[in-house]
């Protein structure tokens, strides 16, 4: 079997466990297309890395891979279908996706957290004076789990927030799960480890060097789980040179939704490979 097929089989179970899906047919009958027939196409379509016309028409040469859906070439809807249908799904339901994803690997408890950003693409400069579309970076922080390098959640914006801030949301997300949290310096606040470990979650979470004890803090650190926090950067890294640097989406909430999908496909595509 080859490997989009064991991708496209693994995305259409998570997808209809995300979606709630009770028996639906995937093409459409006398409705809209089945909530999961949408979240795999778009799977699908960042995993060939392709537009959504591209996309489409390889998936028409691809019936085996429809099969695995419930759709035949003729069911294939036109790509701004599939567009408007992105909208359509909740930020709930990708969130639900991505942890379904990110279970295929049997997490660890332990998590590393890194942000990096990633290119908001270049559009017209009519585009962006009627828009007012002047931020070209989109800030994201993710959570990897560091013993299977599967990423267990992740945030995005373009305002500037702290670092500790979004720490304590991805962490406070995820505190059942997690035994330990490593995290650079920029997460340096003595509230956020107290609150971790609260939750029973015990941070690895270095000092800033001002005075002695802050040195003394940093030596007390295990080395080797502390040191595993750089594959949160690994994962970055695959991502972007495997499924691109940069959003296509103009508006934030589809921009958001592409960078899930992105951690979707680099979960499922690890499961399988």
């Amino acid at each position: 079997m080859s490997k989009i097929s064991l991708f496209t089989g693994k995305v259409v179970t998570a997808a209809k466990s995300a979606v709630g899906c009770q028996g639906e047919s995937a093409a459409p009958q006398g409705g809209g297309f089945a909530d999961y027939t949408v979240v795999s196409l778009h799977c699908l379509r960042i995993y060939l890395e392709k537009s959504y016309s591209e996309a489409l028409d390889l998936l028409s040469e691809m019936p085996q891979i429809l099969a695995e859906i419930g759709l035949q070439k003729a069911d294939l809807p036109y790509h701004s279908t599939l567009v408007e249908a992105f909208d359509r799904i909740k930020m709930a339901v990708w969130r639900v996706l991505l942890r379904l994803s990110a279970q295929l690997h049997g997490p660890s408890g332990r998590a590393a957290m890194n942000a990096t950003f990633f290119d908001r693409e270049n559009a017209s400069k009519h585009y962006c004076r009627r828009t007012n579309y002047r931020v070209q970076t989109l800030k994201t922080t993710a959570l990897v789990d560091t013993a299977t390098q599967a990423v267990l959640d992740v945030h995005c914006m373009t305002k500037k927030r702290h670092d500790t801030q979004l720490g304590w949301q991805l962490a406070r997300r995820n505190a059942g799960e997690l035994h330990s949290l490593a995290a650079d310096k920029g997460y340096d606040l003595q509230r956020l480890r107290e609150k971790l470990r609260e939750e029973d979650v015990r941070p690895l979470i270095k000092h800033r060097e001002f005075r002695p004890i802050d040195h003394a803090h940093n030596a007390r650190i295990d080395g080797t789980l502390y040191g595993q926090r750089a594959l949160s950067e690994t994962v970055f890294s695959v991502i972007k040179r495997t499924l691109g640097d940069a959003v296509c989406a103009r508006s934030w909430y589809r921009e958001f939704r592409e960078i899930v999908l992105m951690c979707v496909v680099y979960n499922i595509k690890r499961a399988v490979s």
